[in-house]
């Protein structure tokens, strides 16, 4: 069974931010993710996963200026120096969390801005925080987000992911998969996740087009955790949705999976 990891950014919206670790502990989860540490001091978050039993799973690097649009500078010619200064901000929280996975969001380039540019700026940051990490034992994470939810985003197909991963060549740069955007994008997700697999570092879900429980739409995700457990997939599943209504009320899918053991 794949274990599923709480993202506190989207679920439990009815608890403040620090509430909600115990109310995904509650609800018998293992680890959390969410998008960004950095409004709150590492020892404070550090104190809620201690308390209730949680592991850090994941997190994004600071995106630059998320109130103004951006979603990542990784990307951006120009902003090396914010990025590299991103990257040890991000670690110390990292090494005082537990948290092993860092997600490096690419970003949207500006307009009329030379891709190729923007490609080799992406490729060299990526270089620089796989070296930085790896020496805290961290895996580096990209994903493709699909340009319906964030347009002009950088990056947008796993092959295209799969290219950069090999391109870089760091042996702890990995792909992060979520479910809802490769099926946006190009659907196909069994065969997509298999071809690969191998770069796989974390995988989430969310149902389409919705993006809330993963109980209905047009994705099998009954079919999809056995194809992770036929795989052998030893990581964390990540519950990025938005719930209907309670989130707790809309844990029916999960107790049911766990009902099937």
């Amino acid at each position: 069974m794949p274990q599923f990891a709480a993202n506190l950014s989207f679920m439990y919206q009815e608890s403040p931010f620090m509430a909600r670790f115990a109310a995904a502990a509650a609800d018998g989860f293992k680890g959390v993710e969410y998008l960004f540490p950095y409004d709150f001091p590492a020892d404070e978050l550090a104190a809620q996963l201690q308390a209730h039993r949680l592991e850090q799973v994941l997190f994004n690097l600071p995106p630059g200026d998320w109130d103004a649009g951006e979603r990542g500078i990784a990307c951006l010619p120009g902003r090396q120096d914010e990025f590299a200064s991103g990257v040890e901000h991000a670690l110390r929280y990292a090494e005082r969390l537990g948290c092993r996975r860092v997600h490096v969001m690419a970003g949207i380039p500006p307009a009329g801005a030379d891709r190729a540019e923007c490609r080799r700026t992406y490729l060299d940051n990526l270089r620089h925080v796989c070296a930085r990490a790896a020496k805290l034992g961290v895996t580096v994470l990209i994903e493709p987000i699909n340009p319906r939810d964030m347009p002009g985003y950088f990056l947008n197909r796993l092959d295209e992911a799969r290219g950069v991963i090999d391109e870089v060549g760091a042996f702890n740069l990995k792909l992060q998969i979520d479910f809802y955007h490769v099926q946006i994008v190009q659907g196909d997700l069994t065969t997509a996740y298999r071809q690969h697999r191998t770069a796989v570092g974390h995988v989430q879900i969310a149902s389409v087009p919705e993006r809330a429980e993963p109980d209905d739409g047009e994705i099998n995700h009954a079919h999809l955790f056995r194809v992770l457990d036929d795989s052998a997939y030893g990581g964390w599943v990540g519950c990025e949705y938005r719930p209907r209504a309670g989130t707790s009320e809309g844990l029916g899918w999960l107790r049911a999976w766990r009902a099937r053991l």
